[in-house]
């Protein structure tokens, strides 16, 4: 990896614009100059308009399923890029709305084909270090699972509905460790388990955000499963402190599951958003969507072992920050152009 020639590495985030990738570059600016690259399609500017004021962020308006040329933008100059390069990427850039899953699915096939390519082809030009989000998607299904290690080889139906999404997964993280093999690149493979926290976009089925609006409004909060569903949650500035803290690792180090190790039903979950809320609101329940399939639960020994790192913010006091976000920044959601009630 090449040496920093000036103050501060310079770091590209794809999907930056994205839940986790925002408060990723918000972190990142402790240390770096931020490279946030994101089209919107899976987006919205409101989630990194407060880090436009920061000299050393600079947003990009790109979809990296096309390849990327940094030194076609004078804006990145003040960061030197021509001489210094790039030190890191991370790449979460890939869609995650359940709602539109359906319709998303090319635009999920092209982020873990295409997207990896032109990323991990970045790197190479760079000599950059490389991390991935991939998810616990690649252990396949895991409706009884608890305990997944990053040894443990999953079973993922490769022509089912959700291939897209899961077996491209599994393609993507193929990507980085044939990118490994063949150029040395150093590169690290996160298996994000379920993350929430403030940013999450509204109406879109990811439960917890619309939970707390429905419960704000008094509406019912509505469960896609029946009493038993049930995740592994873990708060998202803790995620991304585990992606930090992975970034940094020694060589060696390059697969790790990152989440919450207790599994928590959803029902309990929305009595907990309501007790909190002071709601009124009912629990109801619907058939499972496609893209909320039930996941395990991760062993997170390594990541305890060679990053020091696991879970800190309880659940209570997540979804109280969470809640109050909402609270803070409900109309501004409520009105922005992603945030538009279930037909």
């Amino acid at each position: 990896m090449d040496i920093p020639i000036f103050e501060k590495k310079n770091v590209v985030v794809t999907g930056g614009a994205g839940f986790i990738g925002s408060h990723l570059c918000e972190r990142l600016l402790k240390e770096a100059n931020v490279i946030c690259i994101d089209n919107f399609s899976n987006s919205h500017p409101s989630t990194i308009s407060h880090l436009l004021q920061y000299p050393d962020f600079e947003f990009i308006n790109y979809d990296v399923n096309k390849p990327i040329d940094l030194d076609t933008y004078d804006e990145l100059d003040k960061f030197k890029v021509k001489f210094q390069g790039i030190q890191e990427i991370y790449h979460l850039a890939c869609p995650t709305n359940p709602k539109d899953f359906e319709k998303l699915k090319l635009q999920s096939l092209w982020a873990n084909s295409s997207a990896m390519v032109n990323t991990l082809d970045l790197a190479v030009k760079y000599h950059a270090k490389y991390l991935f989000t991939s998810s616990a998607v690649v252990y396949g299904d895991s409706q009884t699972g608890s305990g997944l290690k990053e040894t443990d080889l999953g079973v993922v139906d490769h022509l089912s509905a959700r291939a897209c999404y899961d077996e491209g997964k599994r393609f993507a993280e193929t990507c980085v460790e044939t990118y490994r093999q063949v150029h040395g690149l150093e590169v690290k493979i996160a298996r994000v388990f379920t993350t929430y926290g403030p940013h999450m976009r509204l109406f879109e089925r990811q439960l917890i955000p619309d939970f707390i609006i429905n419960a704000l409004e008094g509406k019912n909060l509505v469960i896609y499963g029946d009493e038993s569903f049930s995740t592994s949650l873990c708060y998202v500035t803790d995620t991304v402190d585990g992606l930090v803290r992975l970034m940094g690792s020694d060589p060696e180090v390059k697969v790790m599951n990152l989440g919450g190790d207790q599994a928590v039903k959803y029902a309990d979950v929305a009595k907990q958003i309501i007790e909190l809320t002071n709601s009124h609101s009912e629990l109801v329940f619907e058939k499972p969507l496609l893209f909320l399939s039930r996941k395990g639960t991760p062993d997170i020994a390594y990541a305890k072992d060679a990053l020091g790192w696991f879970p800190l913010v309880r659940l209570e006091d997540g979804l109280r920050k969470t809640i109050d976000y909402v609270i803070a920044h409900k109309e501004s959601l409520l009105f922005t152009d992603y945030a538009k009630p279930l037909s």
